[in-house]
């Protein structure tokens, strides 16, 4: 399976598999408004070929220091549990850690994301920005960072 960066003939692709991934929720209009954004980064908008599905990561932050925010990252129903999900987050864990990102943070299932080394947050002392997150919000530290508060990219407070 071939993972490579977003190209502007794919959006209204990820467009329609986000829409399918999550049921026409607010997702594809966070990635369209997460394009947009200052902290888009397009090294990080990656998808599996054919666009059966994508995953974005874009800046965030610990307080004031520079990390990065996973999410969403979805994958065509009809194309779920092969493999996809799990390719496309090694590669952009792996893109984060060639770019010396400090760490990435996501929302989501513990099981699924300890495989890749995710950790609970507040083992880290990193707060979410929806303290009901607490135990779904996870972190994955590529070098050291201080405790504090998580804060995604400006596009993730129009949800």
């Amino acid at each position: 399976m071939l993972i490579r960066r977003e190209t502007p003939a794919d959006i209204d692709a990820i467009r329609d598999v986000t829409n399918l991934a999550f049921k026409n929720g607010p997702e594809a209009p966070l990635v369209d408004w997460l394009r947009a954004d200052e902290g888009w980064i397009p090294e990080l908008s990656l998808v599996a070929e054919g666009v059966l599905g994508h995953v974005v990561c874009t800046r965030g932050y610990i307080d004031d220091v520079p990390v990065l925010g996973l999410g969403p990252i979805s994958v065509h129903p009809d194309h779920q549990r092969a493999g996809i999900g799990k390719a496309l987050v090694h590669a952009v864990l792996g893109a984060a850690e060639a770019r010396d990102e400090r760490a990435v943070i996501l929302l989501g299932d513990p099981r699924y994301y300890a495989r890749f080394g995710f950790r609970l947050a507040e083992e880290f002392g990193i707060t979410p920005p929806v303290p009901e997150w607490a135990p779904h919000f996870q972190a994955r530290l590529f070098a050291p960072v201080a405790a504090g508060a998580f804060r995604y990219a400006q596009p993730f407070t129009r949800l």
